[in-house]
């Protein structure tokens, strides 16, 4: 690291811009796929309940706290925390935790792009069959028709045991990312947020009115929304506090990068808001698309991480125009996995121009090709191969398990620390005149959101990160 920090130079165009990109940064595999797969699992309603009130109790004073440091900043994640601690007389190795973000934002971009690829080649698959479709003069018939539950649940296992297919599908997404990124804030991540987040809403609503017209919307409802308080057991409350932080993208400084890219006036507060009420209202309405669907079909609603893969790829087939709304659905998540994967790429992008003076073309390169390296050893060590390809070279990574290693490490060790420091120095040590002055907070909203950062935030991040650690602590 050099001695000084420098300003990127770069900057939002307009406080709609921001809120596209950071809401894009938010939005992601979290919502559309790891959302309704934990509350499948979890029994619905009681998780769904609980989850909304951590995001705002929890996750949306780390929202604030994290755009109120890059605004102040005005630089990469770690300069930024550095000049907030000089200004409120702190010790300057508070920017520790914007190292941690940057490193985890690294390390998550690298697998986040190797699942992402594998929802590009299931939106290369569900096209075709559209196409097929189209060709045979039936745009409206059902997904996949001709092929059995077995068939369609083996594609997944075929993906895997295809190595070829695998790096290539990981190249072309890892690409797509770095080029948006290498292209600046301006002409790169902004323009790419104007377009992708309004086609991301069109596609997110039309498919809740196809769920809701073709599928099982009343029992979907019901189980979302109607809460079990017997299934709300710690480890189900320890999940929801998690999805919380996993889902606004907080702990990895992306909202802090995002956030020194304001270059106007201002209350920090409703933006902050409305960051956090669109996140969460993906979230559900993720859960309307997919339960009604699921639900119609008679399928289990908690199928785990197959929901997305296996599940529904079958649903669609049973379904009117399942052809053209699997793809679609896709889509759609392939939107939310690009706008996310720029939000994380960007963070140590905009370290290596703001703390080593880096061209952005160059920082972009040096960090994408070696998160598109480190993605690469997880595809191959992804231990479903031992099960699919067992023989030759491929054997050497069969029970290495990288992919799950590497996000298991994130999720539970460095995205709860991230957050956790995050609250203690915005709670305990920022300047409090530098903070009002910059969120614009009514006295009894300033007089909130501090003590919740002081105390239960801290209280309950330390939560996910001991139990994380430690499941034997809930009985996991």
């Amino acid at each position: 690291m050099v001695a000084t920090t420098t300003t990127t130079g770069e900057g939002w165009s307009s406080r709609t811009a921001f809120i596209l990109a950071a809401v894009g940064a938010a939005v992601g595999l979290g919502n559309i796929w790891r959302f309704p797969t934990l509350a499948g699992e979890s029994g619905g309603g009681a998780f769904v309940i609980f989850y909304i009130g951590c995001v705002f109790l929890l996750g949306l004073p780390l929202v604030l706290s994290e755009i109120f440091i890059g605004k102040v900043g005005q630089t990469d994640a770690i300069g930024s925390i550095r000049r907030v601690a000089a200004q409120s007389h702190v010790a300057p190795s508070w920017s520790i935790f914007g190292a941690i973000g940057a490193v985890a934002a690294f390390l998550i971009v690298s697998f986040y792009s190797v699942v992402a690829g594998w929802v590009l080649y299931y939106a290369a698959i569900m096209g075709a069959d559209l196409l097929s479709a189209i060709a045979a003069g039936d745009p409206f018939r059902g997904a996949l028709v001709g092929e059995s539950q077995e068939q369609i649940q083996q594609r997944l296992g075929d993906m895997f045991a295809n190595p070829g297919l695998l790096l290539g599908v990981h190249f072309l997404f890892m690409g797509a990312t770095l080029y948006i990124v290498a292209r600046g804030v301006s002409s790169g991540i902004e323009k790419a947020a104007t377009y992708l987040m309004p086609m991301f809403f069109v596609l997110l609503v039309g498919l809740v009115v196809y769920g809701a017209i073709e599928g099982d919307i009343g029992d979907a409802v019901a189980f979302l929304f109607t809460p079990d308080w017997s299934k709300l057991t710690p480890q189900v409350m320890n999940s929801a506090l998690g999805q919380a932080l996993f889902s606004l993208s907080l702990g990895v400084a992306g909202l802090i990068t995002y956030g020194s890219y304001i270059k106007e006036g201002g209350g920090l507060g409703p933006t902050a808001a409305m960051i956090a009420i669109a996140d969460t209202s993906v979230a559900l309405l993720a859960g309307l698309m997919i339960f009604p669907i699921v639900l119609a079909v008679g399928l289990d609603p908690a199928a785990g991480p197959t929901l997305v893969f296996q599940t529904l790829p079958f649903a669609f087939q049973a379904m009117p125009a399942g052809a053209l709304f699997g793809f679609l659905f896709f889509v759609l998540i392939l939107v939310a996995a690009i706008t996310s994967s720029i939000s994380l790429l960007e963070v140590p992008t905009a370290y290596g121009v703001g703390e080593r003076g880096w061209s952005r073309p160059k920082s972009a390169l040096i960090f994408g090709g070696g998160a598109f390296l480190i993605g690469i050893a997880c595809l191959l060590g992804y231990n479903v191969w031992s099960d699919v390809r067992p023989l030759g070279f491929w054997s050497l990574f069969e029970n290495t398990d990288i992919l799950d290693t590497v996000d298991g490490f994130t999720g539970k060790v460095m995205l709860p620390v991230g957050a956790l420091l995050t609250s203690i120095f915005i709670g305990w040590k920022a300047d409090e005149n530098l903070l009002r002055t910059t969120t614009g907070l009514s006295p009894w909203a300033f007089n909130l959101w501090r003590f919740l950062l002081a105390w239960l935030c801290p209280l309950a991040v330390a939560t996910i990160l001991v139990t994380g650690l430690f499941p034997g602590i809930l009985g996991a």
